[in-house]
């Protein structure tokens, strides 16, 4: 299983403007083979920061995100939504277990 968390930075006067593509980038990716979860989250404290989560099967399955037109798409977008600022980290984990 892969992870891959950490964050994105907007101006928080673009939020409304970028909620429509964060939403088909999540609908998009949650329907992928593979895909386990995947959401952003807007930070507390800090209105333009987005706490990115997401769960992979494999990386083959990942490496077919990385593809996609839907990302491709979402990524496009940065610039003018004002995305520069990018902290992702991927991890590797075994199997999940309930706490």
């Amino acid at each position: 299983m892969l992870l891959i968390i950490g964050t994105v930075r907007l101006p928080p006067d673009k939020l409304a403007e970028a909620r429509p593509a964060m939403q088909r980038m999540i609908s998009a990716s949650r329907a992928e083979p593979g895909c386990i979860e995947y959401s952003y989250a807007q930070d507390v404290l800090d209105a333009g920061l987005i706490h990115v989560s997401e769960v992979w099967s494999d990386r083959a399955v990942l490496d077919a995100h990385f593809r996609s037109a839907h990302i491709a798409d979402w990524r496009a977008s940065w610039a003018t939504l004002g995305i520069g600022d990018r902290n992702l980290m991927l991890y590797e984990a075994g199997d999940a277990k309930p706490t």
